[in-house]
């Protein structure tokens, strides 16, 4: 069995091969469900270990339907992983209805060639996990990053099962969501080859702050936050007065 470990720092990548992890998934922001990492920690990381380096593309957090604008953004952080020496890309995108973009998908999954593909969690919001499963098999993803449609991989077991059952081999269905060393025996014992787990501690490095920086009512993930054009001129016309 592999172990995958998701990444959300320099730290992080350099702890994972380490302890002998096979590979990462690098990212940023756990708490939003991972971000694409910067430039700069991708190359540092890349050039550093030794061991695969995956990349999570996801340009914001909430949703998985994406602008066409978005999308470029997208295409040009997955051709920069190749540039830099990433062996994989975890990405995918969905349609408002939550099922699988397939015209998107397959353009980033074309562009990442040779590059492997995997589908990250947008899985487990799809409505029909096995229509799903066919659907990126057909477009030839290799793995699919799934919690099983539950809040960890332990509640998602059963689904996790059906769908390696249902693959015979065509994909791999990586469980992840909640993965730890009291109860990684489970998904051994279910026959699965490859893990994935952040592996986090937490550790307080400063006091506590004067104030906080994080904004609670963008934490919705039903909703999209951005620069509103109206709101942007009325600060301007008094600003301007």
């Amino acid at each position: 069995m592999k172990l995958e470990i998701c990444a959300n720092s320099y730290k992080s990548a350099i702890h994972a091969q380490k302890a002998g992890a096979h590979r990462i998934e690098l990212c940023t922001e756990l708490s939003l469900g991972g971000l694409t990492p910067s430039y700069g920690l991708l190359k540092q990381v890349i050039d550093t270990v030794s061991i695969p380096v995956c990349v999570l593309i996801r340009p914001r957090s909430g949703n998985f339907t994406y602008s066409n604008s978005e999308i470029d953004i997208m295409k040009h952080n997955i051709q920069l992983c190749k540039d830099l020496g990433c062996v994989s890309i975890v990405s995918g995108v969905l349609n408002k209805d939550n099922t699988i973009n397939i015209e998107h998908t397959k353009e980033l999954i074309e562009l990442a060639k040779p590059l492997s593909f995997v589908f990250h969690r947008a899985f487990d919001w799809t409505p029909n996990a096995t229509q799903a499963l066919e659907q990126l098999i057909d477009l030839g993803v290799e793995r699919i990053l799934t919690s099983g449609q539950k809040t960890s991989a332990v509640k998602g077991i059963s689904l996790l099962e059906e769908l390696k059952r249902i693959a015979k081999g065509r994909i791999t269905i990586l469980p992840g969501g909640g993965i730890n060393a009291d109860n990684v025996s489970i998904f051994k014992k279910a026959g699965f080859k490859d893990i994935h787990a952040s592996a986090s501690t937490i550790k307080q490095v400063n006091d506590v702050s004067k104030i906080g920086m994080h904004s609670h009512k963008f934490f919705d993930e039903t909703i999209e936050a951005y620069s509103d054009i109206d709101n942007i001129k009325s600060i301007l016309n008094i600003i301007n007065e």
